[in-house]
């Protein structure tokens, strides 16, 4: 049902774990499936990704996508990162089962919602 890659990213996660200091969390979820994706960024002066964790409650797509998606951007600008869409972190993993691609869905819209929170908490900073 799964792929080798998905599979890698939901028995070996990476980037699990929390950023004390993140000036961006976004959190998504989806009541219908209880999958709940949490993502913590660390942006620096240049507005380039420095870190990124994640803490998700879910299913195994759920699991690799959001391992997937960190790796996917750690270390790109903000700009670069809000491109990411959720066809490319399936497509990353190797393809999803057809029910399982809401999962990748959450893993897109928890970055942006944690870029949105960064470019909030920057504004109130100017």
């Amino acid at each position: 049902m799964y792929t080798e890659q998905v599979m890698d990213h939901f028995t070996n996660p990476r980037n699990v774990g929390e950023i004390k200091d993140a000036n961006g969390v976004g959190e998504v979820g989806n009541m219908k499936c209880g999958d709940i994706m949490r993502i913590y960024l660390k942006v620096n002066e240049d507005e380039v990704i420095e870190d990124i964790k994640f803490r998700t409650f879910g299913c195994a797509a759920a699991i690799a996508t959001s391992s997937k998606i960190t790796e996917m951007v750690k270390g790109k600008s903000i700009s670069d990162a809000l491109k990411v869409t959720n066809k490319q972190v399936a497509e990353e993993l190797g393809g999803l089962p057809a029910p399982k691609m809401h999962c990748s869905n959450l893993a897109a819209d928890a970055l942006k919602k944690a870029i949105e929170n960064y470019q909030a908490n920057r504004a109130k900073q100017r």
